[in-house]
């Protein structure tokens, strides 16, 4: 009869013990779920806006697209300046009031980046068109952070492809910002885009060497306005603008020569700029524009996180292959014909039957 009791008394024990075990494991799972649901993800904004149809404004349509989405709360911080410090302050900022997902646009934050990583270990950082680095652009990602790079190269290309092919022929120019990689890349992918289709499908678009310019910001409209002028009085007719505020003044001297009954084009950069460019009902002189999908790349890491997969420590590269660049989905200025051919030719970037360069080879800098 004893020897019964303690065997029911032990066993009874044993279901004790592995109930608290499982009551414990589901309690720390749901802890692990209610964290994942409950982490908010912040912004830090550049010199722009996040209506500046450009870094900012994709990079914040992605976070808003993803915490919509996913039931996070959201927020973004533009710094007073546009220093190191200024973007470190505004990323503790957000740390402090617990936003332990920051994203950041641009090659700018690239050194605050490398400090931030190190400083704030539980946070999370995505860095997008841009590595961290220490000031010798030395790359250094850590396991909390994931940095994205675009194959501006093969956007550029499909542009200059596109608008060879629906101007036939004439003279092209390009007007970049500051003359750092990611600019000079969407430059010698649209000549070779250009270069290709007069090769290849019968075109003669041309690009003379003092039509390729870089002025040297990337705020300047009035300086875009001016450069714009002087090469449509030279006979172009249309110019492909990678210098955010410096394109939207091309844009707007477009739009005036459009508006007294002047054809020329500009090509848009990194978002859809068609609706910058309507200077009459829904006449625009936007021809097309070279898209980084940014707002792909933000929303894609604020979901790997709530996913627990966050790809911490990798160098991300958006390209033709996962779709991360490419034309818009809709082109009005462009024929059927010359979408379809656009088309043909994104088919083979992905093959690997056409390689674009990255490099500068023998084309106009």
């Amino acid at each position: 009869m004893k020897k019964g009791m303690i065997v029911f008394a032990v066993f009874s024990l044993v279901l004790m013990l592995f109930a608290g075990c499982g009551n414990q494991d589901n309690q720390a799972a749901q802890g692990k779920e209610g964290a994942a649901a409950s982490f908010k993800v912040g912004m830090v904004t550049d010199a722009g806006t996040i209506d500046d149809k450009s870094f900012n404004q994709g990079t914040w349509e992605g976070v808003v697209k993803a915490a919509e989405e996913l039931k996070l709360e959201h927020r973004y911080l533009k710094p007073n300046g546009t220093t190191e410090a200024d973007y470190t302050k505004e990323m503790g900022n957000l740390y402090d009031a617990g936003y332990k997902m920051i994203v950041t646009p641009g090659y700018k934050f690239e050194t605050a980046i490398f400090k931030s990583q190190d400083k704030y270990e539980d946070a999370k950082f995505v860095l997008i068109d841009g590595t961290p680095h220490a000031g010798d652009m030395k790359s250094v990602v850590k396991p909390n952070t994931v940095s994205i790079l675009f194959a501006e190269q093969e956007s550029g290309f499909l542009a200059g492809v596109a608008a060879a092919l629906q101007l036939k022929e004439g003279e092209a120019g390009f007007i970049g910002g500051m003359k750092i990689p990611p600019v000079q890349k969407y430059n010698w992918g649209f000549q070779q885009g250009v270069k290709y289709a007069n090769d290849n499908l019968g075109t003669k678009l041309n690009i003379k060497p003092e039509n390729v310019i870089y002025q040297g910001t990337f705020d300047n409209v009035a300086a875009g306005s001016q450069l714009a002028a002087q090469m449509y009085d030279r006979g172009v007719k249309v110019i492909f603008t990678a210098a955010g505020g410096v394109g939207v003044g091309a844009i707007n001297e477009a739009k005036n020569r459009a508006t007294s009954g002047k054809e020329v084009w500009v090509v848009g950069v990194d978002v859809d700029q068609y609706q910058d460019g309507v200077y009459s009902g829904d006449k625009s002189v936007i021809l097309t524009s070279a898209l980084k999908k940014i707002d792909t790349a933000a929303y894609d890491m604020v979901k790997a996180e709530k996913d627990g997969k966050f790809p911490g420590g990798q160098t991300l590269m958006f390209d033709s292959k996962n779709d991360g660049i490419g034309l818009p989905e809709k082109n009005p200025n462009l024929s059927e014909d010359t979408v379809k051919k656009v088309s043909d030719i994104v088919a083979k970037i992905k093959s690997g039957e056409i390689k674009v360069a990255a490099e500068q080879g023998s084309l106009i800098e």
